[in-house]
């Protein structure tokens, strides 16, 4: 684990685990050091940027952070957001998935219902949430050709994640259904329903 400059005016935190980049993603959001403009986690680092902060003292304070999230009696709240998503499961690829994993339709279903995952961090578009702790089973590979436009509120799986497009765009994820709750609203704060630590479970609601 380390700090190392990234850029003009970031620093990098190598974290080593996801855990450990909630942890210290919750300790910099509860009380922002001086400076400091955007905290982005992500699996194994947290990016800090803070145009304008002294980058030697912005170090020293994260190293001392990073001590404490690490420090074998940590109790370090973070993910404390619940949040269940309704979904009709009708996804175009929901057949593929049950064959690629060599269950029914509706297993899928219930396998894809039946644990908590957790907001792992947010790439690929805004507010799209990597959702981690879905069930092996449902561990697909995404499609050979990706779509060139899935709809907002789609959500899918791919490898060992599953995800709510947030909005309409390309994409190569399987997708097992759609949800109408809005998980990204430039209105809102913050405008993402689902960030990092947040847990998340999935309601099979309606007829396919």
């Amino acid at each position: 684990m380390s700090v190392r400059r990234a850029g003009e005016h970031a620093l990098l935190v190598e974290t080593g685990s996801l855990e450990i980049s909630h942890r210290l993603d919750a300790l910099l959001r509860a009380d922002r050091p001086r400076g400091v403009v955007e905290i982005v986690p992500g699996p194994v680092t947290v990016l800090v940027t803070a145009p304008g902060a002294d980058p030697a003292r912005l170090r020293d304070e994260l190293l001392r952070l990073l001590a404490t999230v690490t420090a074998a009696d940590a109790a370090v709240a973070a993910g404390t957001q619940e949040v269940t998503l309704p979904v009709v499961y009708d996804g175009a690829d929901l057949h593929e998935v049950a064959a690629l994993s060599g269950l029914s339709p509706q297993e899928v279903v219930e396998r894809h219902t039946g644990r908590e995952l957790v907001v792992g961090w947010l790439g690929f578009a805004p507010g799209f949430a990597y959702l981690t702790g879905l069930d092996p089973a449902l561990h697909v590979p995404r499609l050979d050709t990706p779509r060139t436009s899935v709809p907002a509120g789609a959500v899918a799986v791919a490898g060992p994640y599953s995800a709510v497009y947030p909005s309409a765009s390309p994409g190569g994820w399987r997708l097992l259904g759609r949800s109408a709750t809005a998980v990204w609203d430039v209105a809102a704060d913050p405008p993402a329903l689902l960030t990092p630590g947040t847990r998340v479970r999935f309601l099979a609601v309606g007829e396919p």
